[in-house]
């Protein structure tokens, strides 16, 4: 017996991706889709086509459009289901190029959080582009339709909505006039499996195991709750550290006159795990800095950038700011800015105390070394603030060992990184509404499972092209940008292991990717800077699919080397009029001979501009070469149109990699950003 749609019950409904402001995808045959009453005749007008069809017995009714031509001029379409009398009318209907912009916290980051937004959302007046959000749902059992509704680009409509999104499709405008529809579709920390359909993942040998697990998991979800709460509190019980005594405060390690001669240095801002403290506990630090007679009895503006995770702060001895994790999750990247009373501010010497609390993960000082500094609250005193980056004296209150991360959230419903949950939530809804292509912006959740990645990234691609039923649909991608402090770039990383896998990906058709190595932010893992990554992808669309054929759309990539006289030549394709170094040297290549030690490098460009020459005097029979390969790498070549080169790596007589990172294969691999 076919189950009748609770929907179907109320009548003619349809999914709210059709509703009034809507733009059609041209020149392909238009799905329109809803429910009704088994039986019920239903009949669809627009741009002068009449079409009918008839709901079966499971209630659901299916018909297409024969393809339509760009229209910017406002139509109307009429539903009518002749059972139930039912009509509905959808105004304000534009035909055009419609986008799905897809991905994690890059993608799902707004126009409001991006860069100049106060400028970018006024300006924001586009009728012609229209907006749709997917609403966030990880359901087990997912709705028949995806709530939402289409907007119109205005400063009213725009704060919200995705920047990448926002300014990929606000330049393909720009460049064609033709009408522009946005379907923003993301989740902040989201894996790449979770966008991926069962069908797929279930295919495959490596991924198989992970939907079978899943769906054993979800069989009986009580018990995997219960599961679940009984690690949790294992985990809590030895791990859960609370801060519960300063011990630190009773020793007067707060107080100028406290004697520090013995406690040792640390360079900040740097975590101090990062300084070669593996451990999670109680750390203080302490800076002297001498006060001129103008500061004297002022108010000051005490910015010392983010710390992880809860700090309290003193300033000749008296409590000036404090922020934990208790009044904020986000307080292990919040930056501190505290205010310290004129009535403790002194002339000549001054002291800064500060606690730092951390009972898992990184501890202490992460922001930039440009947040911390001390200046006046008056601006009547001219006078340059004061760096607090450098040396800090330290001493370590409490030490906690090692701890691991607390247990993983079960799959299931609520968690988004559940395999193929929103591919069944949040894209499948949306299969049958004509498309033009795709920008995808993730990666940062599957790092460190970059060999799975590899494969991973292409058959999601393949997944969606196969679902859409449109074939070879342009997909454009961005690689993961410069994150974290600035590395040698001789270093294995994670970041760069997935960078090349995202490369990697550029074997399918209709793909391309935009490179982002040089507008991160080491600091933060959402930069601002997204109107030139909207930009950098739109280049790929323009080139591509809509006739500007001589636009330079990508920055150089790896072709191929040539192994000679103790140097190595790379050769680069998408060199435009030829390469270029962003400064007087060439930064970010390495070379390893045999033994595999990667080494940093000289690097010149060759006369025909579209090759480099690398060598090193440590490496006399180099076979392997690198370029940006770090997390956050000091790399600066580009073609002549001002497009930044791609990490990548490569070794004689092997196609693929050196170095392999060895991949962590447990059940739940995929992990969103860390929960602290």
């Amino acid at each position: 017996m076919t189950r009748k749609s609770k929907d179907s019950e109320k009548g003619l409904t349809m999914s709210p991706i059709f509703s009034d402001n809507m733009i059609l995808q041209r020149g392909t045959s238009l799905t329109v889709w809803g429910l009704a009453v088994p039986g019920d005749k239903i009949c669809v007008s627009f741009a002068g086509q009449v079409k009918t069809a008839s709901a079966g017995k499971d209630s659901k009714w299916k018909l297409a459009l024969d393809p339509l031509e760009v229209s910017a001029v406002p139509g109307t379409m009429s539903v009518h289901s002749a059972i139930q009398d039912q009509t509905m009318i959808f105004r304000n209907v534009l035909v055009g190029d419609v986008w799905l912009c897809s991905g994690q916290s890059n993608m799902q980051l707004s126009v409001a959080e991006s860069m100049d937004s106060k400028t970018e959302i006024t300006t924001a007046n586009h009728p012609k582009i229209r907006l749709f959000t997917v609403p966030r749902n990880a359901q087990i059992r997912p709705k028949e339709f995806s709530d939402g509704a289409w907007s119109v680009c205005s400063p009213s409509s725009i704060g919200d909505f995705s920047a990448v999104g926002y300014f990929f499709g606000s330049e393909i405008h720009r460049m064609t006039g033709v009408p522009i529809g946005l379907i923003n579709c993301s989740w902040n920390g989201t894996c790449a499996e979770a966008w991926t359909s069962g069908k797929s993942l279930m295919a495959d040998p490596v991924f198989n195991r992970k939907f079978a697990e899943y769906e054993r998991e979800i069989e009986d979800p009580a018990k995997a709750v219960q599961e679940y709460a009984a690690r949790l509190d294992e985990w809590k019980a030895r791990y859960d550290i609370r801060d519960e005594s300063n011990d630190g405060l009773a020793k007067s390690w707060h107080r100028p006159a406290t004697d520090d001669s013995k406690w040792k240095k640390m360079e900040l801002p740097k975590s101090w795990q990062d300084s070669g403290h593996k451990f999670s506990g109680v750390l203080w630090f302490r800076r002297e800095l001498m006060i001129p007679a103008d500061w004297q009895g002022q108010d000051l503006e005490l910015s010392l950038g983010a710390i992880d995770k809860s700090d309290i702060t003193y300033f000749n001895g008296t409590r000036v700011g404090s922020m934990t994790m208790e009044e904020s999750p986000d307080a292990w990247r919040t930056p501190r800015v505290y205010t310290v009373p004129g009535k403790t501010v002194k002339r000549g010497r001054n002291l800064i105390a500060v606690r730092v609390f951390s009972n898992i993960y990184e501890g202490g000082f992460i922001g930039s070394p440009d947040e911390m500094k001390l200046r006046p609250v008056s601006k009547a005193i001219v006078s340059e603030p004061i760096s607090l980056n450098g040396n800090w004296k330290f001493a370590v209150e409490k030490k906690f060992g090692l701890v691991p991360p607390p247990p993983q959230q079960i799959w299931g419903e609520g968690n988004p990184n559940s395999p193929h949950i929103l591919f069944d939530n949040m894209i499948s809804p949306l299969l049958n509404y004509g498309i033009r292509g795709a920008i995808w912006y993730q990666g940062e959740a599957n790092a460190g499972q970059a060999e799975e990645y590899r494969k991973l990234f292409p058959m999601m691609i393949q997944c969606w092209r196969k679902a859409w039923k449109l074939g070879d649909f342009p997909f454009y991608f961005v690689q993961l940008a410069n994150f974290q402090s600035p590395k040698k770039y001789h270093i294995e990383h994670a970041w760069a292991e997935l960078r090349n896998a995202q490369a990697m990906t550029l074997s399918l058709p209709q793909t391309g990717m935009a490179v982002a190595i040089d507008v991160g932010d080491p600091e933060d893992v959402h930069p601002k800077n997204k109107k030139i990554v909207g930009h950098r992808l739109s280049l790929h669309a323009l080139a591509n699919d809509y006739g500007f054929k001589n636009l330079i759309f990508s920055g150089p990539i790896y072709d191929n080397m040539e192994i000679s006289a103790g140097k190595i030549r790379v050769y680069f394709r998408h060199t435009a009029a030829g390469l270029v170094a962003h400064g007087k040297e060439i930064h970010g290549f390495s070379l390893a001979g045999k033994d595999g030690k990667f080494v940093q490098a000289l690097a010149e460009i060759e006369t025909d501009g579209r090759s480099v020459v690398v060598s090193s005097p440590q490496v006399k029979n180099p076979v392997a070469v690198r370029y940006g390969w770090a997390n956050s790498p000091d790399c600066n070549l580009y073609n002549s149109s001002n497009l930044p080169a791609s990490p990548f790596r490569a070794m004689k007589k092997i196609k693929d990699a050196d170095v392999s990172i060895k991949q962590k294969n447990g059940k739940k691999s995929c992990i969103s950003q860390r929960n602290r």
